[in-house]
């Protein structure tokens, strides 16, 4: 038998990236994050993923009927498997606490690849549009000197950097990565590419910058992802399941209220559950919601969206209108949803329901099954961290699919 091979996880996140990994075959080693939510969703996953080797899926299913708490669940941690989460920033204070802790989680194993993207507030154009000085003195712009110091200190084989496509007009970060990367003091060969969720069965138009490096000099071609050709679309395919719920609605766990779709099996998003988790629409007041069907209507009638200078007078609460009209938007339900980002923790007026029989914001788990992750993947600490961590996460099935390759 081959060894297993072995993944550190930087700015982890709630796990989407780590997600893929293990579904194709990978150990984790450690995971570094310092949004202590998205470390505690992150240890309950890795639980689920031990239960699951030892049949112990049972213990797993009462926590999400809420029959244990968390901490009965994580008396079921074999070796030291919750101490591999690292609740830290990553910072020059920090670096050496983070490598002695990943170094007695090693255990004389060899680290394979490093996978993670850093913070992208600081690279993104909305980011840079907002802030006066254009984030220049961000200091999450430079967090990829921390990353390539776990390179030199570890020598994976391989590197998986992800972050979004700002990156790419940020430049002179773009270079300077790709420069430091490939220096002689760490070591690697590296190419980038510019990947689509959607072309990975992920129901959402979600471009994401890849860079993955090759240890040493010699010649690495970017993998060739085969792209998946479908027809699958969120209201038929990705929502049907899912029960009615009215705004304010919180169902930790509820039965599916219709069969499974062939995408749903093929993506993995239903699982074998007999029953939905964190299906919890926000509350809305009464003139979001009105806002809401007039939005509604304009997709689902005209095909179009709703800009904030055609709202009635009546429904407005500020005077701009010129800069950011496209606050309200309909998720299309005869197409794949829009990018999903973390400010949906704050409103929902990005991701209307696409229905005036539920005239609302999408629900945590309807979030959730747009960036693909499965229904039994629990997202601690509420409502909003809950959303925060599902707009920030890399989709499982692309990062699967990144896994994959990587793998081979």
């Amino acid at each position: 038998m081959t060894k297993p091979l072995t993944y550190i996880d930087l700015f982890a996140g709630a796990g989407g990236l780590s997600e893929g990994f293990i579904r194709a075959g990978f150990n984790p080693i450690a995971h570094v994050e310092m949004d202590e939510n998205a470390c505690d969703t992150i240890k309950t996953r890795l639980l689920y993923h031990h239960l699951v080797k030892e049949n112990k899926e049972d213990i797993y299913k009462k926590y999400l009927l809420k029959e244990i708490n968390r901490e009965k669940l994580y008396q079921n941690d074999p070796d030291r498997l919750l101490d591999s989460v690292i609740n830290t920033e990553i910072t020059k204070e920090t670096i050496n606490d983070v490598f002695e802790k990943i170094d007695r989680q090693i255990r004389k194993k060899q680290v394979d690849v490093i996978i993670g993207g850093p913070p992208c507030q600081a690279y993104s154009l909305i980011g840079r549009s907002r802030d006066p000085n254009r984030m220049a003195f961000d200091k999450r712009n430079f967090l990829f000197e921390y990353y390539a110091e776990f390179l030199k200190r570890y020598k994976p084989q391989y590197f998986v950097f992800e972050n979004v496509t700002g990156l790419l007009t940020a430049s002179d970060y773009l270079n300077r990565m790709i420069e430091l990367f490939q220096s002689k003091e760490v070591g690697y060969t590296v190419e980038y590419q510019t990947l689509n969720a959607s072309n990975f069965g992920v129901l959402q138009n979600r471009k994401r910058v890849i860079i993955i490096g090759k240890l040493g000099n010699t010649s690495f071609k970017y993998p060739d992802f085969e792209k998946k050709i479908h027809n699958w679309t969120i209201k038929p395919h990705l929502f049907n399941d899912l029960p009615f719920l009215k705004p304010g609605d919180e169902h930790d766990f509820i039965d599916y209220s219709n069969e499974t779709s062939d995408y749903l099996n093929e993506s993995a998003i239903r699982n074998g559950l007999p029953f939905v988790t964190q299906h919890i629409s926000r509350p809305h007041n009464k003139r979001d919601l009105e806002i809401y069907k007039i939005a509604i209507e304009k997709w689902l009638n005209e095909g179009k969206r709703l800009h904030y200078n055609e709202i009635p007078e009546s429904l407005k609460t500020h005077k701009n209108e010129k800069s950011f009209l496209d606050r309200f938007k309909v998720v299309d339900p005869n197409g794949v949803s829009h990018t999903l980002v973390a400010h949906i923790a704050k409103d929902g007026h990005y991701y209307i329901y696409p229905d005036l029989n539920q005239i609302r914001s999408i629900s945590v788990r309807e979030a959730a099954r747009i960036q693909s992750f499965p229904d039994d993947y629990y997202f601690e600490g509420g409502r909003s961290a809950a959303f925060k961590q599902i707009g920030n996460a890399v989709p499982p099935l692309l990062a699967f699919a990144i896994a994959t390759i990587i793998y081979k």
